[in-house]
């Protein structure tokens, strides 16, 4: 007996069982849950529903080895805040949250936060897209990893970013961030009006920046089930410190009832879109159309009551963001015509 008893020497390893068949435990609940609730499922219940649960349980148990989120004490919630103003207080001045690389907009915002949900909203043309893929290149350009004490890794700058473009083409995307840092405009590459110097240059710098920890998933109509399910997956595979949605009214709820009223179904998206960001623990930049009744009067600078099918949307946004470019309206006016939505040298 006193053979067979366990030592101080095998504690690690002891642990590593107890815990080990503790998730165990775990995945054996998933299973039988996500069996229960396959077979009492009704009728119109979506089966993607049904997969999108059962993938972040197991999410869960994968970064935390166990599911089903609860109370918390109070006392830990200040631990993570105090974590949050250490950071603060020995950041010696720099940003709390992620840098855009835009110096204006992180004065004021002090950088992305953690679990914050961005509307960058305006009409189209006035540059929602071009707006977000800055943000979005120079968060991936700056990415700087440092391995940590457990072996993970986390950024010293910048980060990895998950771009989701229900509009634009991954090729689009590609080719308007390759022509503004080659400095060679995009509608000469589509014209075909390039010459040697200017493709060298496109070439030097797709070189410099073919290793940009920058994902594109440019499929179209993505439901906020689907969109989850595939952020959850790039964090565990690569990791994720920012995602961007291009843009929201292209989304699909995930539920029938939804999908008969446009104003339910935005509200299913931005607060899917919300928890996402909490449950990441990463930024959410979201890109959202105004309402035409921007153009019908005449102060044109955009309010909140003007986001398109706005049920929850600035409810669930923590920052809201208008993009508006007076001298877009100045220029048309002078021309005598109403402002076209989309033109090749037109910003998105």
């Amino acid at each position: 007996m006193a053979a067979e008893a366990t030592t101080v020497i095998n504690a690690p390893d002891y642990g590593r069982t107890v815990y080990d068949l503790a998730v165990r435990r775990e995945l054996i609940k998933i299973a039988e849950d996500m069996l229960g609730s396959a077979f009492d499922a009704a009728v119109d219940c979506a089966p993607q529903d049904q997969i999108q649960h059962a993938e972040q349980l197991l999410y869960e148990i994968a970064e935390t080895g166990r599911y089903g989120g609860g109370f918390e004490t109070f006392e830990t919630a200040l631990d993570s805040a105090i974590d949050r103003a250490a950071q603060a207080y020995q950041s010696d001045g720099r940003l709390s949250g992620l840098a855009t690389g835009l110096k204006d907009l992180d004065a004021r915002m002090g950088g992305l936060q953690s679990t914050d949900l961005i509307i960058i909203a305006g009409r189209p043309g006035m540059g929602k897209t071009s707006l977000a893929t800055n943000i979005a290149f120079n968060v991936a350009s700056a990415y700087d990893p440092t391995q940590q004490v457990d072996g993970s890794l986390r950024p010293a700058a910048g980060g990895i970013v998950a771009f989701f473009s229900l509009e634009m083409s991954s090729e689009q995307l590609a080719t308007r961030v390759l022509s503004e840092q080659a400095e060679v405009p995009s509608s000469s590459i589509r014209r075909g009006e390039i010459g040697e110097t200017d493709f060298e240059r496109l070439l030097k710098h797709r070189q410099k920046m073919r290793r940009l920890p920058l994902f594109i998933d440019q499929t179209g109509a993505l439901s906020i089930a689907q969109l989850a399910a595939r952020a959850r997956r790039l964090k565990r595979q690569r990791g994720l410190h920012l995602i961007v949605v291009d843009y929201i009214q292209l989304m699909q709820g995930r539920s029938q009832r939804a999908a008969q009223n446009r104003v339910q179904e935005i509200t299913e998206i931005t607060t899917g879109l919300k928890a996402l960001a909490k449950e990441l623990n990463v930024p959410v930049i979201a890109l959202s159309q105004l309402s035409r009744g921007v153009e019908s009067r005449d102060e044109k600078r955009p309010q909140l009551s003007d986001l398109r099918e706005s049920g929850s949307i600035e409810q669930d946004a923590d920052v809201v963001m208008f993009v508006y470019r007076e001298e877009y309206y100045l220029k048309n006016k002078e021309l005598g015509r109403a402002p076209r939505n989309t033109s090749p040298g037109n910003p998105r």
